[in-house]
């Protein structure tokens, strides 16, 4: 019988993978791909379709359509356990679970809800990226009836992107005025360097958002946003930023993990205790030393993944990833603004967008051409 490799997720660090799957399928080998959509959204481009700088077609993959015409299977569903010593995987669409020889999860990452007193339909997380479709429409939609507040919870890079976005939205596409304002915590982008922060801040501020930093978030109850000073502030629609962990998919099916749940992966980014799993981007946790949770890391280890999962059908050597040096920092501000950051080269403004344009649309050709 044929060896069956199944995938979760048809993410960032499965882009080569999913490009050559022929060559899976020409071997003899048979592939599944696991993925609660039939498309993948580049999260690099979400906020610039928030603020409308995008369309949802130009910053997604056609998953099914590639799997598919490569002659592989494609399962619309999310991932629910693993089952390593049985080799299966349960899905949400199905009481029967898809065996594996060799399984590769790019499974992804959410936003913590730790902070919500209840679930609401007008609150919006920074994953999945779809969402912020959703958040776009809703804001257009309310503009046209009232002067619209919206809150963005968070004070790194995610955050600063939807708030610079929303901005863009409000100025662009709103009938009537949208205030956004941006909780950042003690300080907004606190854990880069500072020179990026203050850029940040003095775009954003530079075209209205209303920062307001020096105490956390403590709750969030449908409209209403509290403080860690008792500070208390009204949203009409609510974006919640705050980070993001790895999907909980390896703890709850007893995998071993890193201290953030994340799967722990060697450095063949090879589960450490079942040699037939493997993993990229942001839902694993590299055991030779932790990873920041960027896409840059997922792009790095796209052409080992593929390669160590043809090695494992094979039973061939397989080969060790490196994650690389110094990474571009590029932060889409709306507007046409951005800050750039590499080395001790940081600045902000149009140039800093147009740089970040060029690469991210550069990506997403590439791959979208497998359609």
């Amino acid at each position: 019988m044929s060896k069956h490799l199944v995938m979760i997720g048809g993410g960032h660090a499965h882009m080569v993978t999913l490009a050559n799957l022929n060559t899976f399928i020409t071997n003899g080998f048979n592939v599944t791909v696991i993925q609660p959509s039939d498309y993948h959204y580049y999260s690099g481009m979400g906020p610039g379709m928030l603020g409308g700088t995008y369309h949802p077609d130009d910053i997604r993959f056609a998953t099914r359509k590639v799997v598919e015409q490569a002659g592989g299977t494609f399962v619309r569903a999310k991932a629910e356990s693993i089952d390593p010593v049985n080799q299966t995987v349960s899905v949400t669409s199905s009481d029967e679970p898809i065996p594996y020889d060799v399984l590769s999860c790019n499974a992804g990452s959410f936003v913590p809800q730790d902070q919500f007193a209840e679930a609401s339909d007008n609150i919006y997380t920074a994953k999945p990226i779809e969402a912020l479709l959703e958040a776009r429409n809703k804001i257009i939609e309310l503009s046209q009836k009232q002067p619209v507040e919206v809150a963005v919870v968070g004070g790194g890079p995610s955050a600063v992107e939807v708030a610079g976005n929303v901005q863009q939205l409000a100025e662009h596409d709103c009938q009537q005025s949208v205030n956004v304002r941006l909780f950042g915590g003690k300080k907004i982008m606190s854990k880069i360097a500072p020179r990026i922060g203050e850029l940040c801040e003095k775009y954003l501020a530079g075209r209205g958002v209303d920062i307001v930093c020096g105490s956390y978030v403590e709750r969030i109850e449908g409209t209403q946003i509290t403080l860690e000073n008792g500070n208390e502030y009204h949203a009409d629609i609510i974006f919640h930023c705050v980070g993001v962990v790895p999907s909980r998919i390896f703890l709850e099916s007893g995998l071993a993990t890193g201290p953030d749940g994340g799967l722990l992966v060697n450095e063949y980014l090879q589960s450490v205790d079942h040699p037939n799993i493997f993993g990229g981007g942001d839902c694993i946790y590299f055991e030779p030393g932790g990873l920041d949770k960027v896409g840059v890391y997922a792009v790095r280890q796209n052409p080992v993944l593929y390669q160590n999962l043809m090695a494992s059908l094979e039973g061939t050597e397989l080969h060790p990833f490196s994650p690389g040096g110094k990474y571009l920092l590029i932060y889409n501000l709306g507007n046409g603004e951005g800050v750039f950051s590499k080395y001790f080269v940081t600045f902000g403004g149009k140039m800093a967008f147009t740089i970040k344009d060029y690469i991210d649309r550069k990506f997403i050709k590439e791959f979208q051409a497998i359609e």
